[in-house]
């Protein structure tokens, strides 16, 4: 079987990244990741629990190592955990970039003890729709067709099958969604560059997007995404995606048939049995 095209350009990802940390200040563009990491944070308060074996799988550790005593590990193809070896994984803002999310879930539940927690965050799919929309009707009108521009996202519910398959106990999928208003079309990119979220698909193509291109995305953008005060709407959307190593200690699904009370008696209505022939 012949294996898929690579998604992501490895080398120009971790480029982009690099440049995007040694530019970093604590009020910048990265205001994704700090938002990410103030969630992923109550939530470990809520959980009510001490964690001494953290991990945290991440391509920006200088900001992720807040998450205190956790290992950082570079969300490479292969994760360097031991398995068995942690009581919390948190995959953070990496998942979206990999080439195979299946494969990274499944390492990091081996990474878990029974009973272990796992937290992974990432932008979903209607994160910069707007910017998605505007640069497709663009390229089209002014080349006639289309390059691949902006990283695919996906679907809460497709990342929540991901779960399941993963194997991990409890899954919960979750998101919320921040808007940003831009200035210009011109601001907006300088922010994708300094988050290290810039072009690092495979696929791309390997020369500047012309002029004619961006005043013409810029154009639409405006045209369809713009406030009453004319600035520019950016949506990004951050999925949460949590589960548990299983362990015999944690809730487990009834077998089928095992029900001691009808639905009907609670719900105060008569049964009635089903039709014959469908």
């Amino acid at each position: 079987m012949t294996a898929p095209p690579p998604l992501t350009d490895r080398p120009a990802l971790l480029r982009q990244r690099a440049r995007a940390q040694r530019l970093a200040t604590h009020d910048d563009a990265l205001f994704l990741h700090r938002a990410a990491l103030a969630d992923v944070q109550e939530r470990l308060i809520e959980v009510n629990r001490t964690f001494t074996t953290p991990a945290v799988v991440t391509g920006f550790p200088g900001i992720w190592s807040e998450i205190s005593g956790a290992k950082l590990v570079e969300d490479a193809e292969t994760l360097a955990l031991t398995p068995g070896a942690h009581d919390l994984v948190i995959h953070a803002m990496g998942l979206q970039w990999a080439d195979d999310p299946l494969g990274q879930l499944v390492q990091c539940r081996h990474a878990l003890r029974p009973d272990g927690l796992f937290i992974a965050v990432l932008p979903g799919g209607r994160t910069l729709n707007e910017l998605r929309s505007s640069l497709a009707e663009a390229e089209a009108m002014v080349s006639g067709g289309l390059s691949p521009r902006v990283l695919p996202m996906a679907e809460i519910r497709d990342l929540g099958g991901l779960m399941q398959r993963a194997g991990f106990a409890l899954p919960v999928a979750d998101s919320f969604t921040q808007t940003v208003h831009y200035a210009s079309f011109a601001s907006l990119c300088t922010d994708l560059r300094a988050m290290g979220e810039g072009n690092a698909l495979a696929a791309r193509l390997r020369r500047f997007t012309g002029r004619a291109v961006m005043t013409a995305t810029e154009a639409v953008y405006r045209a369809n995404f713009a406030t009453p005060e004319g600035r520019l709407r950016a949506t990004f959307d951050l999925i949460f995606l949590t589960g548990w190593a299983a362990h015999d200690s944690q809730q487990q699904p009834l077998r089928p048939g095992s029900a001691k009370t009808r639905l009907a008696d609670v719900l105060g209505v008569p049964e009635e049995p089903l039709p014959k022939g469908g």
